[in-house]
């Protein structure tokens, strides 16, 4: 049976091309866990991580131990994605150079067929095997981006700039103005894994929110 892979199937949310474009993000599910720090050395984040991932895969082998929700298909766990902000200044990505200053909601979408009971099953299950987790962190909620300017960055994060100052370019020349706000932010899709990837070869989604000049 094939999988569904969210990154194929929708390239307009996940393949963007290194030249930004405009792209309208419709309501999705994710789980969702915010904190704060540094990435690099927050034990904050790498819980988070922990979290995420392991309800995530814990949804997708449900099928595996009699618990398959209703309407289950098989599909590939979509990439995990930021939402990156910081306290007192509209962050654009550029505008913080202490990273311990980072505020973050770390994400990973959902199937449509992930309830809140699912989700909630899910914490159970996981609870058990992994019991130092604090999954009262998690959440599963619903998030619509709305219109969005996105470029694909090829390299390092600590080389974003180059492709954020594209987007600003591109904002700029197209009538639009960003948007960030408490429920907008800027966005990070990472479809490598730092981790498996020199970071030459990694490649992230970076999206702005936007609204038009006149609005």
């Amino acid at each position: 049976m094939n999988k569904l892979d969210y990154k194929k199937e929708f390239k307009d949310l996940y393949q963007p091309k290194t030249k930004p474009s405009l792209v309208d993000v419709p309501e999705m599910t994710f789980i969702s866990v915010s904190g704060s720090g540094d990435p690099n050395t927050s034990i904050e984040y790498k819980e988070a991580m922990e979290i995420l991932y392991g309800l995530s895969f814990t949804i997708k082998m449900s099928k595996m131990s009699g618990n398959q929700p209703e309407g289950y298909f098989e599909y590939v766990v979509p990439p995990l994605e930021g939402l990156w902000f910081s306290d007192g200044i509209s962050f654009d990505g550029l505008n913080v150079y202490d990273k311990n200053k980072f505020k973050w909601i770390s994400m990973i979408r959902q199937p449509e067929f992930v309830t809140y009971e699912v989700f909630e099953n899910a914490k159970e299950i996981l609870a058990k095997k992994k019991p130092h987790l604090e999954l009262s962190k998690a959440k599963l909620e619903k998030y619509h981006e709305g219109l969005c300017v996105q470029v694909m960055h090829k390299g390092s994060y600590d080389s974003e700039a180059e492709s954020i100052k594209k987007i600003k370019e591109f904002i700029s020349s197209n009538g639009y103005t960003e948007d960030f706000s408490d429920v907008r932010f800027h966005h990070e899709i990472y479809l490598s894994d730092p981790r498996r990837c020199a970071p030459t070869s990694l490649r992230t989604v970076i999206r702005h929110p936007v609204k038009l000049l006149s609005e």
